[in-house]
This record gives structure tokens, C-alpha cells and sequence, in this order.
């Protein structure tokens, strides 16, 4: 399936955008390397054609990227192709932008190695001006992504066929591929954290090198197009603070507060010159919220607030965690509202940046999870200290985002009761969390084991409520004792007694009469428990573990298991193509049952 128009043509960051973009995703050459030896032969060097062709950004795995689908393993791929340097590009930095590459990555721009990164899930930057020729340039990147289980994999299986609730791998180029133009001095980032209580915001802006010369850097804030406030400050460093004040003096014009139902969004545009030339124009956007956890509640804007989420895999048929349209993101976010649901927790991937962009649209909390590995080593640390903080760079102005999920249910500490390095890991990433960005929460091992957290999150996938009611019958016994599965927190470390307690995975109905859809790999359907037969036994169900969930006093929410399907997981409320099981009004009229004064 090879396109003729340019797949995924919108910008992939609406959150970091710049006027200049080209968008290289569609066609490009492609080639398995199964006995590595590229590099010997030199398969970067320009004019090489590597034989194949395939679509970015559709992993070879997909049946949207032409060559598959498939379950083949290759642990080493290449890919190029030739560009043109746009005419309004001319004369600047050109930066190479990938969204995401699994797993790593040696990219060579005219034969040339212009850089490499590590990691599956995070997105990267060059520099390539000083490679870069007139006319045509060619383009050719290297990857590599073994059946690696220290790499954080989420619910990539690591060998052939499927596994319970494992789907198929993805490997290289997963996201937008493009390129963009700078001045001397450019913009890395732009963060922005809102004060609530102030009444303001602090933007925290870094250059993408110490510039040569002082700098004048401007942000203009505005709403719904009306401008609110312009500030500017010239500085010689590389790392500047710029306080916003959202408060326009003698004017009655109200604060505009973000919160699902209620998304209001500041639009910020930045800008560095020098000596009135502009160098760098970046737009971006915030909201104005607050997020914390006090007294065993969660509270939102300082109102307690009760969380209603859906367990979202973020999985396609034909295109797997790639999204195969930016329509298609669209639409699963209005799926999980018109169910009823005031979020979603994004289960085991960093998501493609326009889904949290279109969930800050359109009011709909979301928590941003790590994905697992699934042993423990010193890469395993590594890994994960990694991704999380790219992460939370990449993502930290969508105030969607209210709670980073660094481990769920020990997977890669699988020895985290007792081992205290894997303790140390659990500990680790909750203060790099709140070290990096101390606006969110942090659920710390989501499922049981908690070492340090926010969010007391326990994972119950009880068939009855009455069962479910009896294992929650006393916070204290469950956080002293756990329940009939895995214990609360790790021995020796115990509630500090501000966390909030959540079910934050429970449900997982599946139907009987729901097949498969595509290959897999000859495995039976999966789901928690007996399969139901009918709507009326769905809904029994449901009613049952949901309300008995409601009725636990101490909890402040939950998160059913799940939004679709996903290959041989048949318990999501959608098929895979995207078509609800049930009545989703009545389901959502039981859902938001939910609401109530805590």
C-alpha cells in the first residue's frame, strides 16, 4: 500500500510549531539487514538503492506501510531518500526532525553521519545545514531494534506471534519525519507552567545553543485571537525565565481556566531577535490549571475531582500505535467521551503528540504512561530514565496531561517487594518526575507494590462487585494486607497518608460472540473471566463491578479496561475498526453515575 498523496500531512507538534515545515514522510526506499552488513558495505553512502520501498511513518510490521503486515522478526532495517531543500528554507539552519524511531538510529544526510539516538519512543533533532548540498540531497537512516526486553517495549511482544494481552512489534521509523528552518540562535524549548493560584504562568525558554551575541526574546500571549499580554527581555544566555502575569489591570476580563468540558487555551507566540532581525518564531500554547493531590483527594483547579478514565491502548489494525489519520485520533477521543469518560489513561506508549493536542481541545484528561520493559538491568534503568524524561520535555504544555505513570504492575522489577535497587528504580523516576515537572502527578508503579506515589492505584479485575466490595472493604486493611492478589505497597515502605486511592485497571469484559480481527497467530480470543453472551449480560456486569468501585468511600476514581480491542484482546468497548459493542448511551448514562460530591 503505497500512497500517492503524503501520508500524515499535518504538523505532528501543534504544541512546538514553526512556519517552516516539510513534511518527508511517504515513499521511501527500504531494506531488511538481517546480516548486518550495511555498514560494512556501505549502504549509506548516496546512490546505494537498497531494493525495497516502504510508507513512513508506518512500521514494516503494518499493513499501511506496503510491506507487511507481518511478525517477522529483522533486527536491522535501512531506509532512504532524496529532498530538496525548500526555496523559503534557503539561507538557514535546516533542523531534521523524527517523532519516533524504535529503537535506535544513525541517520547520514549525502553519505555523511550527522547524528544517532537512542530510544523507541522519544523524538530527536539535527542539525544537517553543514551536510547539506544544492539540489538534491539524500537522506538514509540506519536502525536498529532487537528483541530487546531492557528496552521499555510496552505491548510490543518480543518474539514471533502473540502473547495474553502482547500484540505485534514495531520497528524504525513510527512517526513524522520533517524538516524545519532556524535562524543563528533557535528555540529547543519553550515550558510552560501555569500558576493558578497567581494567577499567572512562567515560561522557561532554552536556545538550542549559548548565543554568539544578546538575544531579544518575546512571548505574546493571546485568547480566541485577542491579545492578553506581551512581554520581552534581552538576555545573553541560553536559559531564560519570563513571569506572565494573566491579569490585565483595570479591566474586567476573566481568567480562562482549562478543564474538561471547559478546555480554554492561551495561544503564546515566541520570538528571538537580534538587532530587530528575527531569528526563530515558535507558536505554542497552555492551559490554565492545577493539578494536586492533598488529604487522600485529588483536586483539579482546587475542587475535588472524581476521575472517571477509560484504559486506551492506542492500537490501529492496519497501522498498530501508529495512528493512521489525524482523523482517527479524533474520533477515539470522541469515542471516550460520548461513553461517558472524563479521561483516558494511554496504556504502555508515549502517545503521538496530536492525540494529547486533540485531547486538550476538546476537554479530556489524560495520563501519560512509560512504556514497560520486562527485565532489570543497568539498561533497564537507563532506558527508562530516559524515556521518561523525554517525555516529559516533549510534552509538558499539554495541560491534558495531568499524572506521568513511570512502572505498572512491576513489570521490569518483577523483584521490587524486596530488591531495594528496584526500589531505588520506583524512587528514582518519582522524584525525576517531580524534578522535571512538579505541576503533575505521579502514579508510581501502577497495579500494587507502590513505593513512593501520588496515586495508591490498584489493578482488581474481579468478575463480581461483590467480590470486588469485599476486597476493599478498609483502606487500611488493603494497604496493610493488599488484597487476594499482590501487596499495596513494597515491604518496607508504607503511605505517607496525603495519596489518593484509585482502581485504576478493572472491568475487562469481553464478548463471546466478538471474532478476531486479522492474524492472530491461530491464538484463542483473550479477556478476563467467563466471555458474556449479550448486551443485558455486558451490562450486569458492568453495573455491578462498576457501582461496587463507586461505592468504595475512599476512592477517587477509576479506569476501565478498555476503549477497543486490540488483535487477540477482545474485552474493549470498540472492535478494532472502531465500532461500539453496546448502547453507548445507556453506557454512558451509567457511567456518569459516577458524578458526585466527594
Amino acid at each position: 500500500m503505497l500512497y500517492d498523496a503524503v501520508p500524515r500531512p499535518e504538523h505532528p507538534r501543534p504544541d512546538f510549531q514553526r512556519d517552516t515545515f516539510y513534511n518527508l514522510n511517504g515513499c521511501w526506499q527500504f531494506a531488511f539487514d538481517d546480516a548486518n552488513e550495511g555498514l560494512a558495505q556501505r549502504w549509506y553512502a548516496p546512490g546505494r538503492a537498497l531494493g525495497g520501498q516502504i510508507t513512513v511513518p508506518f512500521a514494516y510490521q503494518t499493513k499501511m506501510s506496503g510491506v507487511g503486515p507481518t511478525d517477522e522478526i529483522h533486527p536491522v532495517l535501512w531506509y532512504r531518500r532524496g529532498f530538496i531543500v525548500p526555496d523559503d528554507m534557503a539561507g538557514r539552519r535546516i533542523l531534521l526532525r523524527f517523532g519516533a524511531v524504535d529503537f535506535a538510529a544513525w541517520v547520514y544526510v549525502n553519505g555523511e553521519l550527522a547524528g544517532t539516538h537512542r530510544g523507541g519512543y522519544t523524538p530527536f533533532c539535527l542539525d544537517i545545514t553543514r551536510f547539506l548540498t544544492d539540489g538534491e540531497n539524500d537522506l538514509c537512516v540506519r536502525v536498529e531494534d532487537a528483541p530487546d526486553c531492557a528496552q521499555p517495549r510496552g505491548k510490543q511482544y518480543w518474539e514471533r506471534g502473540l502473547m495474553g494481552c502482547w500484540y505485534t512489534p514495531v520497528s524504525g521509523i513510527w512517526q513524522t519525519v520533517y524538516l524545519e528552518a532556524v535562524g543563528e540562535e533557535a528555540l529547543r524549548t519553550v515550558h510552560i507552567t501555569p500558576d493558578y493560584d497567581r494567577h499567572m504562568c512562567v515560561l522557561d525558554i532554552e536556545l538550542d545553543r549559548d548565543p554568539a551575541a544578546p538575544v531579544e526574546i518575546e512571548a505574546a500571549l493571546s485568547y480566541e485571537g485577542a491579545p492578553v499580554r506581551s512581554v520581552r527581555m534581552e538576555t545573553p544566555s541560553r536559559r531564560t525565565s519570563l513571569p506572565v502575569d494573566l491579569i490585565v489591570r483595570g479591566s474586567l476580563e476573566p481568567l480562562h481556566v482549562w478543564m474538561p468540558g471547559y478546555p480554554s487555551l492561551y495561544d503564546v507566540d515566541v520570538f528571538i531577535r537580534r538587532d530587530g532581525k528575527l531569528l526563530d518564531h515558535v507558536r505554542t500554547y497552555f492551559g490554565l490549571r492545577k493539578v494536586e493531590v492533598k488529604d487522600g483527594k485529588v483536586y483539579l483547579n482546587n475542587c475535588p475531582f472524581y476521575q472517571r478514565l477509560v484504559l486506551d491502548q492506542g492500537y490501529w489494525p492496519d497501522s498498530l500505535i501508529t495512528p493512521p489519520s489525524d482523523e482517527a485520533i479524533r474520533a477515539d477521543i470522541r469515542h471516550t467521551l460520548d461513553f461517558g469518560y472524563n479521561g483516558a489513561r494511554k496504556h504502555q506508549k508515549l502517545e503521538d503528540p496530536r492525540y494529547y493536542y486533540w485531547a486538550d481541545r476538546m476537554g479530556l484528561l489524560v495520563w501519560g504512561e512509560v512504556p514497560s520493559p520486562y527485565e532489570f538491568c543497568a539498561d533497564t534503568v537507563n532506558h527508562l530514565f530516559e524515556t521518561l524524561s523525554g517525555f516529559i520535555d516533549r510534552d509538558f504544555n499539554h495541560p491534558c496531561i495531568i499524572a506521568w505513570v513511570p512502572l505498572n504492575e512491576s513489570w521490569g522489577v518483577r523483584q521490587i517487594y524486596t530488591d531495594r535497587r528496584q526500589q531505588a528504580l520506583a524512587r528514582l523516576l518519582y522524584h525525576e518526575a517531580k524534578a522535571l515537572d512538579g505541576t503533575r502527578l505521579v502514579s508510581g508503579n501502577d497495579g500494587w507494590e507502590q513505593v513512593e506515589t501520588d496515586i495508591c492505584a490498584l489493578h482488581d479485575y474481579a468478575a463480581e462487585g461483590s467480590v470486588l466490595a469485599r476486597h476493599f472493604a478498609s483502606r487500611q486493611e488493603v494497604e496493610k494486607h493488599a488484597c487476594d492478589w499482590r501487596p499495596c505497597y513494597a515491604r518496607d515502605a508504607a503511605p505517607a497518608g496525603r495519596e489518593a486511592f484509585m482502581v485504576t485497571e478493572y472491568g475487562g469484559i469481553a464478548f463471546s460472540n466478538i471474532g478476531l480481527q486479522g492474524d492472530a497467530g491461530g491464538m484463542e480470543s483473550w479477556g478476563y473471566h467467563d466471555k458474556v453472551r449479550s448486551e443485558e449480560e455486558f451490562f450486569a456486569r458492568f453495573r455491578s463491578v462498576t457501582d461496587a468501585v463507586r461505592a468504595i468511600p475512599y476512592c477517587q476514581g477509576y479506569c476501565y479496561t478498555q476503549l477497543t480491542d486490540v488483535m487477540q484482546e477482545v474485552n474493549g468497548l470498540l472492535t478494532p475498526d472502531r465500532r461500539p459493542k453496546i448502547d453507548v448511551k445507556r453506557f454512558a448514562a451509567l457511567n456518569r453515575d459516577a458524578d458526585r460530591s466527594l
